[in-house]
């Protein structure tokens, strides 16, 4: 049976008072909920001491939340204790959260006590809190680079004095994970009231060690990890929530102990993050960024649909991301792009795929990402070569910002000419009234979008449309140096695409 590694969730705390992250209350309590659901075990709401906002956004979280603990933070003295007290003492399990430094570093420069004055008061601090709770954890700042000898009689000492969890930070991301994995046995090995109390570690990111570290310390006697959604906190951050919990799902051949956090909870967490803070995690971001579960590379691609197992270690369902993505470009193979036009409902013989993955190719070698949009094309005009009912002939607008858009606009509709002259909201509207005056279309325009082509001032403008009628749904596309051209053209080969689709299924009845 495995044992329980307890997360320690401190996005409220340590995560929204790195800058860009700040939350309201109503936001916060957002976020509480969502751990909660997630299942993490103890969630560190904030620092009532830091101000009246924090003092409510934690007591609300507190007494909104039941089925985890809730920790205030409270530096090692009265007043922040007894402000965290109260803060948290409506919570169904409050937590009292209290730390002090141990480095010589930090007691030379910034507290500028000795020794034996900050023992006393950590074994004070951790006195004064149990007079209010019995669950009290205590931080030994900077731990890493404290003295060890020092550091476990620190830490002896808290816990006789009723620290049920202490814990052991990487404060300034200095450690290794060999070293802090040492560091954690020492502790082990060299406090003899250890069983007593639970290690915790709180590892920051500044060299990109914080989940090793956090690894390195499970797998020396630590049962309790600190870390945060999207591995946000103060400078680079601390050990990502996602990642820690799912090395220990993935890899549990290797660790006798897993967490109870619920899995598929894990991508919604990490995008109201993202929604609430605005602050984006990188596309290559492990287990939640944009790229985790998303291949391009055409040897990949043909494994995993083979067998997901040849290039997934885990499921993206897992986590609660919907499916994975084949990016189609240019490192795409066929057998990719065979799944994704039978996936858009296109049958080809191999003679036809040959065609159609030929202009793939050299459409990717011109753009980044190849969409169903682009796919679609590429079948249509090469493939199903569709007679154009409809050609522009002529056009012209007149707009600005002190006169009516205006649109004239000459078509050949099934061999015969048409023309009329058209006002709108824009000049693009004007154009398409005009339009679809004209060809007596009753589709609605459901997608326009424009890119550019090329660079600088006289760069071509591709324009992107799509219209539906009764069910069926036509892309069009459009390209010249005037957007406004373009435009034309694109709604024009879209109802080509559509008269062209609603004639297909007349011959099929």
């Amino acid at each position: 049976m495995s044992e329980r590694i307890y997360i320690f969730d401190t996005t409220l705390r340590d995560g929204e008072q790195s800058p860009g992250n700040t939350m309201n209350t109503q936001e916060k309590l957002r976020v509480a909920r969502q751990l909660e659901a997630l299942g993490v075990d103890i969630i560190e709401a904030g620092f009532p001491i830091a101000s009246e906002g924090d003092f409510d956004a934690v007591r609300q979280i507190a007494s909104t939340v039941k089925n985890c603990e809730v920790a205030g933070l409270a530096r090692a003295n009265n007043e922040d204790i007894d402000r965290a007290w109260q803060a948290v003492k409506v919570a169904a399990k409050p937590r009292i959260h209290t730390f002090i430094s141990t480095s010589d570093i930090h007691l030379k420069y910034q507290f500028k006590k000795t020794r034996d004055e900050i023992l006393k008061i950590a074994v004070d601090s951790v006195k004064r809190a149990r007079k209010h709770t019995k669950n009290v954890e205590f931080s030994a700042m900077d731990a890493t680079r404290s003295d060890r000898d020092y550091l476990c009689r620190v830490f002896s000492e808290v816990i006789d004095a009723g620290a049920v969890t202490i814990n052991v930070p990487d404060t300034v991301g200095y450690a290794i994970p060999e070293e802090f994995g040492k560091l954690i046995r020492y502790i082990v090995e060299h406090v003899p009231n250890i069983g007593k109390t639970v290690i915790s570690v709180h590892c920051h990111n500044d060299l990109g060690l914080a989940v090793p570290n956090s690894v390195a310390a499970i797998q020396n006697g630590a049962r309790q990890v600190e870390c945060t959604i999207n591995g946000i906190g103060e400078r680079a951050g601390n050990a990502a929530l996602e990642e820690i919990a799912m090395i220990l799902r993935t890899r549990k051949s290797l660790f006798p102990a897993d967490t109870r956090i619920v899995s598929e909870k894990i991508y919604p967490a990490s995008r109201l993050i993202t929604t609430i803070t605005g602050v984006a995690v990188q596309p290559n971001k492990a287990i939640v960024g944009a790229n985790a579960f998303a291949h391009e590379s055409g040897i990949h691609q043909d494994g995993l649909l083979k067998a997901k197992l040849t290039y997934e270690i885990m499921t993206p369902e897992s986590v609660g991301i919907a499916k994975t993505s084949l990016v189609l470009g240019k490192h795409s193979g066929r057998h990719a792009f065979r799944d994704r036009i039978e996936e858009m409902g296109y049958t080809l013989n191999d003679k036809e795929l040959n065609i159609a993955f030929k202009r793939f190719k050299a459409l990717s070698d011109m753009k980044k990402f190849v969409y169903d949009e682009d796919i679609e094309m590429i079948i249509m005009d090469e493939i199903y070569k569709i007679p154009e009912c409809y050609k522009l002939i002529y056009l012209n607008v007149n707009c600005g910002n002190a006169t009516i858009p205006t649109a004239s606009v000459k078509l050949e509709v099934n061999g015969a000419t048409h023309q009329d002259v058209g006002f709108g909201d824009g000049p693009v509207d004007a154009i398409y009234k005009i339009i679809k005056k004209i060809v007596k279309t009753n589709s609605t325009l459901e997608k326009f979008s424009v890119n550019s082509i090329t660079k600088d001032m006289d760069a071509q403008g591709e324009v992107f449309v799509k219209v539906s009628e009764k069910g069926l749904v036509a892309i069009g596309k459009g390209a010249d140096t005037d957007i406004i051209v373009a435009s034309a053209k694109a709604y024009i080969n879209a109802l080509n695409r559509l008269e062209y689709m609603k004639n297909k299924k007349l011959e099929g009845k």
